[in-house]
């Protein structure tokens, strides 16, 4: 799947494959450093290139997982993580994970992302629902979200923990038609 936006700067979106595997460990490591709202921090992923590459494969693979990254030119500027469950009764359904590299903030490169995943999602016949958790405090990406269609679920307390500080986290959830 290929995506792209007549913006400045032009961004690209296309699935990720097992040779990106390096770049996205190193575009991860960089971005979990510019922002306590992901829910890992710089070097917590704990992934060797081979084992990148062989989640990256495995996303490509799916039909209701999937791995999409942002370009600008040659450098990844955002990434979007969607997993969905492997049982019958939950292979509808999935949560995504959502980064963007500070300097690229307000540019859009979110919305286009998850443009993507709603395309994919209605293309594919298999995923109907998808779901985020947002720390409550990201009003910026709440905002986001409810543009996008998402409707508050609920509220997990305590659910992230950063700096010995604990965060809520607000569920979120889009019926995809």
């Amino acid at each position: 799947m290929k995506t792209s936006r007549g913006s400045e700067p032009e961004v690209t979106v296309r699935e990720a494959e097992a040779a990106d595997a390096k770049a996205v460990l190193e575009y991860i490591n960089e971005v979990a450093g510019e922002t306590d709202f992901l829910d890992f921090g710089r070097g917590e992923l704990g992934m060797t290139e081979e084992e990148e590459a062989d989640f990256l494969d495995e996303k490509r693979q799916s039909a209701n997982s999937l791995f999409l990254i942002a370009w600008v030119g040659d450098e990844i500027v955002g990434t979007l993580g969607f997993n969905s469950g492997h049982r019958p009764r939950r292979c509808h359904a999935g949560e995504f994970g959502i980064s963007v590299r500070k300097h690229y903030w307000r540019m859009q490169i979110g919305s286009l992302l998850l443009d993507s995943l709603f395309a994919w999602a209605r293309s594919g016949g298999v995923v109907t629902k998808i779901n985020l958790q947002a720390r409550a405090d990201n009003e910026r990406a709440i905002a986001l979200y409810e543009r996008k269609g998402f409707e508050r679920e609920g509220r997990i307390q305590n659910a992230i923990r950063v700096d010995g500080k604990y965060h809520d986290t607000l569920c979120m959830g889009l019926i995809i038609d």
